[in-house]
């Protein structure tokens, strides 16, 4: 998996809803809803809605290479 393979993924989503998963480390992890915004050289940005308030996260694209993120947009689409 490269970088172009995940920007080309990530663009195609643009504007969608996803699940993205966030390994913290020592078995903690993180669950976000969140709606991809913008794609940018080195990071993309979603937001997040928690508690009826939004605010932005960046993520790297490296992150999901590293497997430090994973981003599951097919849960969503069952809910839709």
């Amino acid at each position: 998996m490269t970088i172009d393979i995940i920007k080309d993924e990530l663009n195609s989503h643009v504007g969608d809803k996803a699940i993205i998963k966030c390994n913290m480390g020592r078995n903690k992890f993180e669950k976000y809803d969140v709606v991809i915004k913008k794609l940018y050289n080195h990071i993309f940005t979603v937001e997040v809605n928690i508690n009826n308030s939004s605010s932005l996260k960046s993520f790297s694209y490296s992150d999901v290479i590293n497997k430090t993120i994973k981003i599951d947009y097919e849960n969503l689409q069952f809910k839709k």
